[in-house]
């Protein structure tokens, strides 16, 4: 996250600055199963992150190279696991990387289209040539497909703030950016962009900015102020885009008149800082104070917004000098909350690093220095190396050798880091992620190196197996409502003794019962930062309670308390009946689906068919919606004039027929990537309904995939509705 480090070097006046270090017990410089010599593993490497890209249960590797210094091309290393060879690399960039050439400062992984696997999203900077952020897609397979130009939504448009001068050819603009992070910031259940920049030279002035996503991965800006800039930078006073207020350079402003979304940011941190599961924002800035976002969604009613909380959520003095390149946010004493660690936050006289207390609501106090920390460093991240349940740190060195700090938490109310042996590592170190590679319960480290020398594996040794369970200790309360189709968002926050971005693909569910009986399982996905996000079917009615878990990847499971709300039924949305929760009728082969649902299918407990707008024949406004369905299916919606097997349904399938009589096909319908149906057809008149007429609906849908009965096709619950004038 440098200018040329050499360049930098001389700038701020630094020798060679080794530190001897004793060879550590618990981690040795592994060579042999990774990549050496040129390509593979020879360049000037910014960032590295971990994710299972061929989905086959292991730990890859992907690598941004370039940086200020060079056009060069990114790598990816493939985990040969499972069996004998995990926890060995193969390089496979020229099979799987398009074959592009830039100065890429970071890689993120996301799946940005919802479909499963992970896309990566390219951070490139134009130090050398005019050239912006790249999006390159998932196939399925690990093979990625360059697909920057179609991803970007309204560049430089009405809508945007970007000059149409800062356009490229390549479908792309013109940016200096080292580090983005993705997070569901609207509370839709995909991922958003939050994009940053440092400016030209690490001038500043050129705003950073958000990308809201579609919901099939392609991304258009938020710019609620309508503002666009007439070239690269902001001004003084103009509108803060995305931010509330007027833009203003280190301002302490917070009753939103005033902010600074321009300041040179190396790295971005997402998650939820006052506990009211939006998404924040902390913002570093290299020269600046690093900064505070407060995300408003749950403020503005659920309108996107933010505030610039720098001055409330910090403590005086919390940040001095220059080199601020990174921070890094984690539970570091088990209560709850995010507190950070701010790396060369106090460097005046010397880089040391900090960290900071959350007090519970978003405010940061208890600044206390790290020891040892006074040299260059470049980037910390969270793991639990010796597997005690708290979460120690690792920092990448860019002037000396990287070094290990051991939490001394261990379950207690405080935290405070002490420094431990570790291997010798005189290289510039970059950038640093944690998983375990080689399956073996303990945490190894990737360390990303500039200047080519080779990147490294530090193996961790200990051979203690995790036996600490992810721990769930807030869940957002739903409010009571009124049953309809559209669901219920629940959201919680997942914290295990892992980094984040492990924790992250942590299998993560509700489990929910109504009137204290029956119910189901949906599947919670991760928002990003520490927030996980669940969506309850919307037509259950009664009392409604619900609880998380959480499963890391060495089985230990973790479960909130309960919450509840209460749902009443709306004569409106008609009356659910037909149930293939084995309360009446058997589903066709014992697959019960959960309660107000269908029988069991290849996605889960069940369809749900429910209802929007009004009965009335007049009005016509009443939609069928379905979900629970395979996404990208086939289905249709049925009407018919009495219910079948006393309203029970009978035995069709893999599910059960409810609707019966004379039957009427009222449309044809394709499930989205979340599996959904929503009428669009004119239901009374379709149907034939009159006024004081009871109609019985429900949705047939294809289901071949495996977990299906084998009946090729199953059912939702039914539902009744009586029409009205």
């Amino acid at each position: 996250m440098r200018i040329s480090p050499l360049a930098l070097r001389v700038l701020l006046g630094l020798g060679p600055c080794l530190l001897a270090t004793t060879a550590s017990a618990q981690f040795s410089n592994n060579t042999s199963d990774i990549p050496s010599g040129s390509p593979g593993n020879n360049s000037n490497t910014e960032n590295v992150d971990f994710g299972d890209v061929d989905l086959d249960g292991d730990w890859d590797a992907v690598f941004a190279d370039g940086g200020d210094d060079a056009q060069d091309q990114n790598r990816i290393w493939i985990n040969r696991g499972p069996g004998s060879n995990l926890g060995k690399f193969q390089d496979e960039t020229n099979t799987r990387l398009p074959s592009i050439n830039d100065q890429s400062r970071d890689v993120e992984f996301v799946d940005f289209d919802n479909d499963a696997d992970l896309d990566l999203y390219i951070s490139n900077t134009a130090a050398l040539i005019a050239q912006g952020n790249r999006w390159w897609r998932n196939t399925g397979t690990g093979n990625y497909v360059d697909e920057t130009a179609a991803r970007w939504i309204g560049l430089a448009s009405s809508n945007s703030s970007i000059a149409a001068s800062q356009l490229l050819g390549d479908g792309t603009f013109l940016d200096f950016s080292c580090d983005c992070d993705f997070g569901d910031l609207d509370n839709d259940g995909d991922m958003d962009l939050f994009h940053s920049s440092y400016g030209g030279v690490f001038g500043g002035q050129v705003p950073s900015r958000i990308f809201l996503n579609d919901g099939a991965g392609f991304f258009e800006e938020f710019n609620p102020s309508g503002f666009k800039l007439s070239a690269q930078t902001i001004q003084s006073n103009n509108p803060g885009i995305w931010c509330e207020g007027t833009q203003q350079s280190n301002t302490t402003t917070t009753d939103g008149t005033r902010c600074d979304v321009a300041s040179t940011a190396l790295d971005i941190d997402i998650g939820d800082i006052d506990g009211d599961f939006d998404l924040d924002i902390l913002h570093g800035a290299r020269q600046e104070l690093p900064r505070m976002f407060q995300n408003r969604l749950s403020e503005n009613g659920g309108v996107l917004g933010f505030r610039d909380v720098t001055g409330s959520a910090f403590p005086a003095g919390y940040s001095s000098g220059n080199g601020h390149y990174e921070q890094e946010m984690g539970d570091l004493d088990g209560d709850g909350d995010l507190d950070i660690y701010g790396l060369n936050w106090s460097a005046s006289f010397s880089f040391n690093d900090i960290t900071l207390r959350n007090d519970g609501n978003g405010t940061y106090s208890n600044s206390t220095v790290l020891s040892g920390s006074g040299s260059d460093d470049n980037e910390g991240d969270f793991l639990d190396y010796d597997n005690d349940g708290d979460l120690d740190l690792f920092v990448a060195n860019f002037s000396g050798n990287d070094r290990l700090y051991r939490n001394n938490n261990n379950g207690g109310t405080s935290f405070s880091f002490t420094q431990v042996s570790f291997p010798s590592s005189p290289q510039i170190g970059l950038d640093a992620d944690a998983c375990d590679v080689d399956g073996d319960g303990d945490y190894d480290i990737f360390v990303a190196n500039d200047n080519g020398a080779a990147n490294r594996y530090f193996e961790n040794t200990t051979q203690i197996a995790d036996n600490h369970a992810p721990y769930i200790p807030n869940v957002e309360q739903a409010p009571d409502r009124v049953a309809g189709a559209e669901p219920t968002i629940v959201r919680a926050h997942v914290y295990d003794n892992a980094p984040y971005y492990i924790t992250w693909y942590n299998p993560t569910t509700v489990s929910y019962t109504v009137n204290g009986s029956g119910g189901g399982n949906v599947p919670a996905r991760s928002s990003g930062g520490q927030v996980f996000r669940a969506e309850l079917p919307g037509n259950l009615v009664g009392t409604i309670a619900y609880t998380f878990h959480s499963q890391d990847e060495y089985g230990n499971a973790g479960s909130s308390t309960a919450r509840s709300f209460n749902a009443t039924g709306n004569s409106n949305t008609g009356m659910p009946f037909c149930f293939g929760d084995g309360s009446a009728a058997s589903c066709s082969c014992g697959n019960n689906g959960a309660a107000n649902a269908g029988c069991a299918n290849s996605q889960g407990p069940g369809a749900i068919l429910s209802a929007t707008g009004s009965p009335s024949v007049a009005a016509d406004t009443l939609a069928l919606s379905a979900s629970g369905l395979p996404a990208g299916g086939y289905g249709i919606f049925i009407g018919g004039t009495n219910a079948l097997g006393a309203g029970n349904g009978i035995a069709y399938g893999d599910g059960l027929l409810c609707a019966g009589g004379a039957i009427t096909r009222l449309e044809t319908v394709l499930s989205n990537a979340a599996g959904v149906a929503i009428s669009s057809v004119l239901i009374s008149p379709t149907d034939g309904a009159a006024a004081g007429q009871t109609r019985y609906y429900q949705s047939w849908y294809r289901d071949t995939a495996a977990g299906a009965c084998g009946g090729g096709f199953n059912l939702s619950n039914g539902l009744q509705i009586l029409w009205t004038n």
